[in-house]
C-alpha cells in the first residue's frame, strides 16, 4: 500500500492540490506492519500527520486490527476481504472488497491488489482525477508493470462501482 499512497499523493500534484505522504515500517523484518498516510487539501497543510482518519484502508487482518483506532468516529473503512475476515468493532462505514482475489484471478498475482484497493477507493472518494493516477502510475512503475498497474486500477475503478 506504501506504493499506493505514494501515487495517490503524486496524483494529487499533478491535479493542483498539496499533498503530504508518509510512511512507517514495523521494526521487524519483510512482511511486518507498514503503515502509510496521506493528507491532501486545497489549502496548505500545516500539520505534517494523521491525527484521525476520515478513511483506512487495510489489506491485512493484522493492519486492521492495529489501525482501525486511528480512524475517526463515522469515518470509512475499506478492508481486502480475501485477507481480512474480522472486523472490531467500530462506528464506520465499511466496504468489504476482494482485491488480492481478484488480482490473483485477473493477473495472475496478488501484487496488484493495491492498485485494485486504489481504483475502489478513487471510485468511492473523488480525491484525485483518473487521469493524474494513471500517469502518476506510470511515472511510479517500471516498464511493462507500469501498464499491468493502470489495467490493475481500472479494474479496481469497476470493482468499487459494484460494491
Amino acid at each position: 500500500m506504501v506504493l499506493a499512497a505514494r501515487i495517490l499523493g503524486k496524483a494529487a500534484v499533478l491535479d493542483g492540490k498539496n499533498a503530504l505522504q508518509t510512511q512507517a515500517y514495523g521494526a521487524e523484518a519483510r512482511g511486518s506492519l507498514t503503515k502509510s498516510e496521506v493528507i491532501i487539501s486545497e489549502d496548505s497543510i500545516s500539520f505534517p500527520a494523521v491525527r484521525k482518519s476520515d478513511i483506512l484502508v487495510t489489506m491485512s487482518q493484522e493492519a486492521t486490527n492495529e489501525l482501525i483506532k486511528d480512524l475517526r468516529e463515522g469515518g470509512t473503512l475499506l478492508v481486502d476481504s480475501t485477507t481480512v475476515r474480522t472486523v472490531p468493532s467500530t462506528n464506520a462505514t465499511i466496504f468489504r472488497l476482494p482485491t488480492t482475489e481478484t488480482a490473483k484471478r485477473m493477473f495472475g498475482d496478488g501484487l496488484y491488489a493495491n492498485m485494485l484497493m486504489l481504483g475502489a477507493l478513487l471510485q468511492r472518494f473523488s480525491l484525485v482525477g483518473v487521469e493524474s493516477v494513471e500517469e502518476a502510475i506510470r511515472d511510479s512503475t517500471p516498464g511493462k508493470n507500469a501498464e499491468t498497474n493502470v489495467r490493475a486500477f481500472r479494474e479496481g475503478l469497476r470493482l468499487g462501482r459494484s460494491q
